[in-house]
């Protein structure tokens, strides 16, 4: 059986979803063929009463302890940069910061390797140079296996996939950001957005096209559940005619396929042959189970026409 192309995201368990229903929804992925987890050391520290991240990594890690040779069905992809720092703000992407974190995400999932290693967030702070060469140097010893930068400006992941080319060290081939269906107002204010270079743009889509080493994962698919749930309304940044004729085309190609509008913005977004790999994030079985059968869903070409021109 192939892998599904949905990533499933795990960012609270641990903290909002309690560890018991986070082992059932990590072993029904895994039962379907899931094969990629996604996480961070600083999830969830917003809903944790010590402000700090780890609790996503140690319910993985006792999982995988608790299945044995279940790591080697899965890749664990997991991020360093926005753990909160003890004197306020975040730890950032300094050398010292990288070793040490990478070695404390590593103990907590129980793994020798990491598959994907992301850098969080872009860290101004801290030389461009010395992120990618801390970064790589994972890689060459090992410890990491592949590099992705989230929430990167475009200009700066390409200065860094430069950096670390004439460093003739590894480079990031994967691009974590938002992305779904509908898209945000460009003048929007920032409040429903966590980081300011955080979503899809259309040069993001323009630096795919010339780049086929690089991989996108989309974050927040689904809008927190805003296109299947009337207690959920999208944010007032995505108000706009563009949205509401996107949405109404959604509606109809989802009652015409028997799925719901979720589900067919999954399948949307994972096209066939695609570097775009949706990740969703859920608190229960049975919404991993439709969103699995959501990006594994057939999408006929003339009903993937008509949603990319709706709007």
């Amino acid at each position: 059986m192939s892998a599904p192309p949905l990533i499933l995201g795990t960012m609270y368990f641990g903290t909002t979803v309690p560890e018991a229903t986070a082992r059932d929804i990590l072993d029904a992925y895994a039962d379907a063929g899931g094969r990629v987890l996604d996480t961070a050391n600083c999830y969830a520290f917003w809903a944790n009463p010590t402000g700090h991240g780890g609790q996503s990594e140690a319910v993985i890690g006792r999982w995988l302890a608790d299945r044995p040779g279940m790591r080697d069905r899965v890749e664990i992809a997991t991020k360093v940069g926005v753990e909160p720092a003890g004197g306020g703000g975040v730890q950032g992407l300094g050398p010292s910061v990288i070793r040490r974190e990478v070695e404390r995400s590593r103990a907590r999932l129980g793994t020798d390797v990491i598959d994907v290693y992301w850098a969080h967030a872009d860290d101004r702070d801290t030389p461009l140079a010395d992120t990618v060469v801390a970064l790589a140097r994972l890689v060459a010893e090992g410890a990491v296996r592949r590099l992705g930068a989230s929430n990167y400006a475009t200009w700066r992941l390409e200065r860094a996939r430069a950096l670390a080319r004439e460093a003739g060290a590894e480079p990031f081939t994967a691009v974590q950001l938002a992305d779904s269906y509908v898209h945000r107002r460009p003048d929007a204010p920032d409040a429903d957005r966590y980081h300011r270079f955080g979503a899809v743009t259309e040069e993001t889509r323009d630096f795919m096209d010339a780049h086929d080493d690089v991989d996108l994962w989309v974050y927040s698919p689904l809008l927190r559940g805003a296109y299947d749930r009337a207690d959920r309304p999208l944010p007032d940044s995505y108000r706009h005619p563009g949205t509401t004729d996107r949405l109404r085309v959604l509606g109809e190609v989802a009652a015409e396929l028997g799925a719901t509008p979720g589900q067919v913005v999954l399948a949307w977004l994972a096209r066939p042959g695609g570097r775009v790999r949706p990740i969703a994030g859920v608190s229960s079985v049975r919404q991993m189970e439709s969103a699995l059968a959501g990006a594994a869903l057939d999408l006929p070409a003339e009903l993937r026409d008509r949603l990319d021109r709706a709007g």
